[in-house]
């Protein structure tokens, strides 16, 4: 394990025991409901060429909660479909730094229904990234993101706070002549809430 994925691991399990003793019942995901949330992220390039990366990004998310709760015993959950909007990206590279916005049309999130006041979570999703500057340097543009999540829901009595690692690949699906890639771990932090249905 590299020194930035190990320092971003324990800097989520901090978040994770700093928030989990103040959590109180909030009602989670309910069928019907919908996930309202502002979010930050920021991380570290992983490995090759692009291993001096680094990204921050702030972003809106609007999530459904497609079904009631079902699967068998710890598997229990709940599916969920979200947008984000990414109105803030910065990709810090070698020689320059580029900003961008993102949309990313689908998240496929499992919101786990036990234990309530906390309510872990995994999630596939991706989008794309329009920059200011090629990302990674004479490349594009235009990227497309894909990500992988795991994380946390720490239920209050209105609102609720997340803290998850996530897995992000920035790519431009070979639109130019070179694709090397950026694979970064990032940490994200969200405030948000769950509303319930009518």
């Amino acid at each position: 394990m590299t020194r930035p994925v190990r320092l971003l691991f324990r800097s989520w399990l901090f978040v994770a025991f700093l928030c989990a003793p103040a959590a109180k019942a909030q009602a989670g995901p309910e069928d019907g409901g919908h996930d309202l949330q502002i979010w930050t992220g920021g991380g570290h390039g992983l490995n090759g060429s692009t291993a001096d990366s680094g990204v921050w990004n702030v972003g809106l998310r609007y999530g459904w909660i497609l079904t009631a709760p079902h699967g068998p015993g710890f598997l229990k959950g709940q599916f969920e479909y979200a947008v984000d909007v990414v109105p803030v990206f910065v990709v810090v590279q070698k020689f320059d730094t580029a900003y961008g916005f993102g949309l990313n049309p689908f998240a496929l999130k499992w919101n786990f229904t036990k234990p309530r006041k906390v309510v872990p979570y995994f999630e596939l999703g991706g989008g794309t990234l329009f920059t200011n500057d090629y990302v990674p340097p004479g490349t594009s543009r235009v990227n497309f993101t894909s990500s992988g999540a795991l994380g946390l829901h720490f239920l209050r009595n209105k609102y609720n706070l997340s803290a998850e690692l996530r897995f992000m690949h920035i790519s431009n699906a070979s639109l130019a002549n070179l694709n090397p890639g950026i694979n970064t771990l990032q940490l994200r932090l969200g405030f948000g809430r769950f509303t319930q249905p009518n």
